[in-house]
């Protein structure tokens, strides 16, 4: 496995140390594609580094954990990269829905590392198959695992709530499909992850699942992004809302000189 994910993660470091470089190749220069591409291939350089450090230092928890965070930055570069690239433009239009969403992804990140040191308190070290013994976390004893589980579980449940609440608010927002397919993907994941962390409790942990329950949050962060980069700039929202306002009071205004001047 360890050597799979060497070979692998080859193919993924040439990509990225090509977008780093290509970044700075584009004529006329865009200055927004070198910032994400400078993470992309500075980034995987560093993870590389990471995961022989995770090796050498025997599967830490702290620094497994830091690796899969390390791997979730990469593909938020990665994922507003290619939303740059393919000249993306976010425009909800709607101040209210942009915040909403920005919160939702601020949180969806917190879910996100809770599920890490969850994972960390689980009987899946990484030694099995050689027989090590890989320290787990165990900060608040026996009960430390079952106590990780039901706080990311809870914090998930609150997410896929407000997943759903916000999808729901920018529908009726009429905020558009641009930003309804992202919150449509984040509502699905995140039912499907509930289903899969459901399952893998109810059945003690099996490491297929477990797999699984570990993959689809990349997903999921993904989509986040997208969300985030679809629902546009927050200071564009707010001023296409003045713009409305403004609209609206000039419309009343000349349906209504008298009162205008009032």
């Amino acid at each position: 496995i360890e050597y799979g994910n060497r070979l692998f993660s080859s193919v993924v470091g040439i990509a990225c140390i090509a977008a780093g470089v290509l970044a700075f190749r584009v004529r006329p220069r865009r200055p927004d594609l070198r910032g994400p591409a400078s993470v992309l291939a500075g980034g995987v350089v560093a993870q590389g580094l990471l995961g022989g450090l995770t090796v050498a230092l025997d599967l830490s928890w702290p620094v497994v954990i830091a690796h899969y965070l390390l791997s979730m930055t990469l593909l938020l570069a990665a994922a507003v990269l290619v939303w740059r690239v393919r000249g993306g433009v976010g425009m909800s239009g709607d101040r209210p829905v942009t915040l909403a969403t920005r919160v939702l992804v601020v949180y969806g990140a917190l879910v996100i590392v809770a599920g890490t040191f969850a994972t960390a308190a689980g009987p899946h070290a990484g030694g099995a198959g050689t027989g090590d013994v890989v320290e787990r976390l165990d900060a608040f004893g026996a009960g430390t695992l079952k106590d990780l589980i039901h706080l990311h579980g809870h914090m998930a449940t609150a997410m896929g709530v407000a997943a759903l609440g916000l999808w729901a608010f920018a529908r009726v927002r009429r905020v558009g499909r641009g930003l309804m397919v992202p919150l449509t993907a984040v509502c699905l994941l995140l039912g499907a992850q509930g289903v899969v962390g459901l399952v893998q409790y109810h059945n003690a942990l099996p490491a297929e699942l477990v797999w699984i329950h570990a993959s689809l949050p990349a997903l999921l962060w993904a989509c986040l992004v997208w969300s985030w980069q679809a629902a546009g700039p927050l200071a564009a929202a707010t001023r296409r809302a003045g713009d409305r306002v403004g609209r609206t009071s000039s419309s009343a205004e000349t349906a209504n000189p008298v009162a205008g001047r009032t």
